[in-house]
């Protein structure tokens, strides 16, 4: 069931961002270190985006799961798909969150954490 929950926001995520004319490249990319929910092209930045949906705020926000060892996972699955994908480090890549609420209602937060080493 808790899958089902992370299926309909990814794809709720994915549906927003297309109709904001944003490119989807990739859903679910998995390396040893982790996932990326979905990686997308905005003009000439790739776009990495973490979905989270939390039904209720007793657990706080869905942003705020996106805690630095989070955020670390996916900067190491980043550089995988860079090299995977031969793209060069000066390719400007953007972190993003896309909170879905129990609605399926998308709140996009640009910039929401830098590259972690």
């Amino acid at each position: 069931m808790r899958r089902n929950y992370g299926m309909a926001a990814e794809e709720a995520a994915a549906l927003f961002l297309e109709e904001k004319g944003i490119r989807i490249l990739e859903r679910n990319f998995r390396s040893y270190h982790g996932e990326i929910d979905i990686i997308a092209l905005e003009k000439e930045t790739i776009l990495i985006v973490e979905v989270k949906m939390r039904r209720s705020k007793e657990c706080g926000t869905p942003a705020e799961a996106v805690n630095l060892k989070k955020q670390k996972r996916i900067c190491y699955t980043l550089n995988y798909y860079r090299m995977k994908k031969q793209l060069m480090d000066t390719t400007a890549v953007r972190f993003d969150v896309i909170e879905v609420d129990k609605d399926l209602q998308c709140h996009w937060i640009k910039n929401a954490f830098e590259f972690q080493e």
